[in-house]
């Protein structure tokens, strides 16, 4: 991306998570189910419009690409409204992994990589990226397609300019998608994506898609927008290859630590996979830890709970989206997509007395109890935190919404 995810914050992209570009947060899977995106009449848009089209002209854009462009473009208040209560929900590393590497999407994710795997297997070859990791990203991008996104972009990001919070960003970024339109690589119709201008399969931002995205299918389009996912993918790799990604190296891989660990954590400090071994780190896998270069340990919850040595290309991955869990999370998917059983390490229970286990049985219970928790994943979410104040509510119970180690044994009786 030229204007790389390096600034950005991913809701996971998903699932309450970070994933997007630019600054600009979202959650995992960064286009969940969107509301409807109507346009409203804007006196003040419109003569924004008529002086945008005298500045888009002079940095090269037809007026034949400008009429079509905005054939039919309006303000959309609920995009301002999104940009102006962007709330990044503070989850801990386990909730994050639950998330990202959900049961659901572990299993869609071993199914894309069998049904695509010819193509991420060229992809592979072309730019030195596992197939696991660009499958990984999909995933988390838009589930594997499942949600690209259906905000017209030329609309949000017209409207995003001309609300002015960050304008020189937003009108940078309109540039860009119309010069992709130009380009003839979409439609101004087809192009969709998310209320903040991420688009397609991986959730490009249109500056990202100039500089990175490739024609892998050779057919003259880059097309990230369409059911077919080939331009989308291979232009993540490419993405990643421009980014430093090196081939045949790993991200990371979970590590055991000794109590007395004094090694130092984060990414500031960095030995060899030896050094850290002389210090007591261990593949919490078994075997040797991977000889890899220089490589840092992350372990982003209290001491005992799961930690990782990670490595450049781990680094790599945060050109996508600047959040050391959606590093791990894009790590351990790809593993898991990859075959790998799940973490070996265990965050312990919660402050109300629930392991990850214990939370999905609690989700699980209230569902066959008739209050609908949502999947059980584990995450304590608003909908969980309603079930379980609707189940209490019903059983004369003191109304907290809080899930707990009491609640579930009540849910057992």
């Amino acid at each position: 991306m030229l204007v790389s995810r390096r600034n950005i914050v991913l809701g996971l992209g998903a699932l309450g998570l970070a994933a997007c570009q630019g600054g600009v947060t979202a959650p995992i899977g960064a286009t969940a189910a969107a509301p409807q995106w109507p346009t409203v009449p804007n006196a003040g848009f419109d003569v924004w419009v008529g002086a945008f089209r005298n500045r888009a002209t002079a940095r090269g854009i037809s007026p034949a690409t400008l009429d079509a462009a905005f054939r039919g473009v309006g303000f959309i208040p609920s995009v301002v409204d999104r940009d102006r209560n962007q709330f990044q929900k503070r989850r801990t590393l386990e909730d994050y992994l639950a998330i990202a590497a959900s049961e659901e999407r572990v299993t869609k994710g071993r199914a894309a990589l069998v049904r695509h795997g010819a193509l991420l297997g060229r992809i592979e070859a072309r730019y030195g990226v596992p197939e696991q990791i660009v499958t990984a990203i999909w995933g988390m991008e838009s589930k594997f397609g499942e949600r690209r996104g259906e905000v017209p972009v030329i609309s949000a990001l017209a409207t995003l300019a001309y609300d002015g919070r960050r304008a020189s960003f937003f009108e940078n970024q309109l540039i860009a998608a119309l010069q992709i339109v130009q380009a003839g690589d979409v439609s101004p119709r087809n192009m969709r994506g998310s209320w903040a201008g991420a688009m397609g399969h991986t959730q490009f931002i249109p500056t990202t898609f100039r500089a990175y995205a490739v024609d892998f299918t050779g057919d003259g389009r880059r097309d990230i927008w369409s059911d077919d996912p080939t331009d989308a993918l291979a232009s993540t790799a490419a993405y990643l290859k421009a980014s430093g990604w090196q081939a045949g190296q790993p991200w990371g891989t979970e590590v055991t630590l000794p109590q007395d660990f004094a090694g130092g954590l984060g990414r500031g400090t960095k030995r060899t996979s030896a050094q850290w071994a002389a210090l007591g780190v261990r593949n919490a896998g078994g075997g040797s830890l991977p000889s890899a270069g220089a490589g840092s340990i992350l372990r982003l919850q209290a001491p005992g709970t799961p930690a990782f040595l990670v490595f450049h290309n781990f680094n790599v991955i945060l050109r996508y989206n600047n959040s050391e869990k959606y590093g791990l999370g894009i790590g351990h998917l790809s593993d898991r997509i990859n075959g790998a059983a799940g973490l070996r390490g265990d965050f312990g229970p919660d402050e109300n007395g629930l392991t990850l286990a214990g939370r999905k049985e609690l989700q699980r219970r209230l569902g066959q109890k008739g209050f609908d928790a949502g999947s059980p994943d584990g995450v304590i979410g608003d909908k969980t935190i309603a079930a379980v104040r609707a189940y209490q509510r019903a059983r004369g119970l003191v109304v907290d919404g809080v899930a707990s180690a009491t609640l579930l044994r009540h849910l057992r009786a």
